[in-house]
């Protein structure tokens, strides 16, 4: 067995290669020219010996910048390739998601047509499904659903290049909001309920037990990323469920100020009382001034406020269907936000 990974040292890539070291095989990885050293360093950490390949090529260059030679040496000898390498913020422009999401996934899509892998595993997001309301099942896809954003657009984009250009099988794993391990609470960056987490802190210093007065914000899903990338890897290996998405995601929908109050007890803050309209927020950012000075003193983007909530359930028929049996599943946000807490208040606060 052999694997090759694009995005190996992100977030979910680096909770995902030890899940392949685990089983036989070398994990071959594509590094920027000059990286090889955090990859090198990296890899002593997954206790990988030489087992992980480092393969020289860039992101945004046809056949991802690799050697032709290398491509022809290992052409039929890589099993899986999984395509993790993108970018992961809401707040990012049209042009850098343009570049990473829709072109990195174009010359993957090449590599791994070019290589002949027995299963090409797409990281997209659940963010495809825009706007949509109702019920999101993994059997959609292009369903007219309005793309609020240029990261909205390119997961949806990225993953139809996958649809329309593999040739090869194909899965497609569409995590919900990825946050920290539920093991250590490791997170490499402000995101998701993190931009409320200074805000928590905050309220935290407030004297006195009055309730916060906090705007409905709709439903939201977040996943450990030890879970998706244990998903991801045990979903990968099982047979016979080609050309399919799956949606990595907590199969019960959580209520956003529900999320914010159990971060709110691991602050001292005082509790959440969910007692204004979200239209009353969407009011108040239009204030002048609003948006450019209070949101981001309290480390809120715009950008997130706007995209506070999902407005469809996603169902998770096929994923609950290929783990069943593997123990692995998402745990209650109550066993792990303490842990998540402490992790950020460590190393991400400011």
């Amino acid at each position: 067995m052999a694997y090759f990974v694009t995005g190996a040292t992100g977030f979910i890539g680096r909770f995902l290669v030890p899940e392949l070291l685990r089983r036989e095989g070398d994990v071959h990885v594509l590094v920027r020219a000059g990286s090889e050293g955090k990859l090198a360093k990296r890899a002593a950490t997954w206790g990988a010996g030489d087992r992980v390949k480092p393969v020289a090529g860039d992101l945004s260059k046809p056949a991802l910048g690799i050697d032709p030679q290398w491509i022809d040496e290992h052409r039929g000898e890589i099993d899986h390739m999984f395509h993790l390498a993108a970018i992961y913020d809401i707040t990012a422009s049209d042009e850098v998601n343009e570049l990473l999401n829709n072109g990195g996934t174009t010359h993957a899509v090449e590599v791994a047509n070019s290589l002949g892998v027995q299963g090409f595993h797409h990281t997209s997001s659940v963010a495809a499904a825009g706007l949509y309301e109702g019920t999101f099942t993994e059997d959609m896809f292009d369903e007219g659903q309005e793309l609020p954003s240029p990261y909205h657009r390119t997961k949806f984009e990225s993953e139809k290049i996958v649809r329309d250009e593999c040739v090869r099988p194909w899965r497609v794993y569409r995590p919900s909001i990825v946050v920290g391990s539920s093991q250590t609470g490791e997170m490499d960056k402000i995101d998701g309920p993190y931009y409320f987490f200074r805000l928590l802190r905050m309220a935290g210093r407030l004297p006195g037990r009055v309730p916060l007065l906090v705007p409905n914000l709709g439903e939201t899903n977040l996943v450990p990323v030890d879970f998706v990338a244990a998903a991801m890897d045990h979903i990968a290996h099982v047979p016979g469920v080609d050309n399919t998405a799956f949606h990595l995601v907590n199969p019960t929908s959580q209520n956003s100020v529900d999320v914010l109050e159990t971060f709110a007890r691991q602050a001292g803050a005082p509790r959440l009382k969910q007692a204004l309209p979200k239209q009353a927020m969407s009011a108040a950012m239009k204030i002048p001034g609003l948006q450019s000075r209070v949101l981001p003193g309290v480390g809120v983007p715009a950008e997130a406020m706007e995209h506070t909530e999902f407005t469809c359930h996603f169902d998770s028929a096929h994923t609950q269907s290929a783990l069943a049996g593997s123990g692995i599943s998402v745990p209650p946000l109550d066993e792990y936000a303490p842990v998540l807490w402490r992790y950020w208040v460590e190393n991400l606060a400011d």
